[in-house]
């Protein structure tokens, strides 16, 4: 079934609404009835909720940044990041339904951290999951959606030859 270019855009900035929507809801519930550091056992201790504030990245990466490069490197460097994604998939055509979608999350879940960066000054965590053998540091929906979305971009580069995005790269760099 084909796509008219309205409905794929369309398609697109919902499921980047859905995503950042989805974040900031669980965000702010979060920081609405958890207090700092308060660790709510919902599964036993497989599945934890604690509200924690990040003010750097992932890993807390870059939290002892002077503000001037936290602005740069938290801030502006996914800003434009984000906006290249989001032209690309709005704009070219040849992308497979997995990397769409997958662009789409990643879109998502970086607007909803960038939002609260720019908002709070930190980006709320607040899920820990221990599975035994799978063990995650603290993380939130934003995180999520990122990876979901990585995991749908690159199991399309993998299995789907359609998709031209990482094609296009290859030749380049060839």
């Amino acid at each position: 079934m084909k796509f008219t270019r309205k409905i794929k855009i369309s398609f697109i900035l919902l499921l980047v609404l859905l995503n950042v929507s989805c974040d900031q809801i669980s965000k702010n519930v979060v920081r609405k009835t958890i207090e700092p550091y308060e660790r709510i056992q919902v599964f036993q201790d497989n599945f934890l909720l604690t509200k924690v504030e990040n003010t750097g990245a992932a890993y807390s990466l870059g939290s002892n940044l002077s503000p001037v490069l936290k602005i740069i490197f938290l801030q502006i460097v996914p800003i434009l990041v984000l906006l290249f994604l989001l032209r690309q998939i709005l704009i070219k055509t040849n992308y497979s339904k997995e990397t769409i979608i997958g662009f789409a999350f990643i879109i998502g879940g970086g607007i909803g951290n960038l939002f609260d960066r720019i908002m709070y000054g930190s980006v709320t965590d607040f899920l820990i999951l221990d599975l035994g053998i799978i063990k995650t540091e603290i993380f939130n929906m934003a995180d999520v959606s990122v990876m979901l979305g990585s995991i749908l971009v690159l199991s399309s580069a993998i299995f789907n030859k359609k998709d031209s995005f990482f094609k296009e790269k290859q030749h380049e760099l060839d």
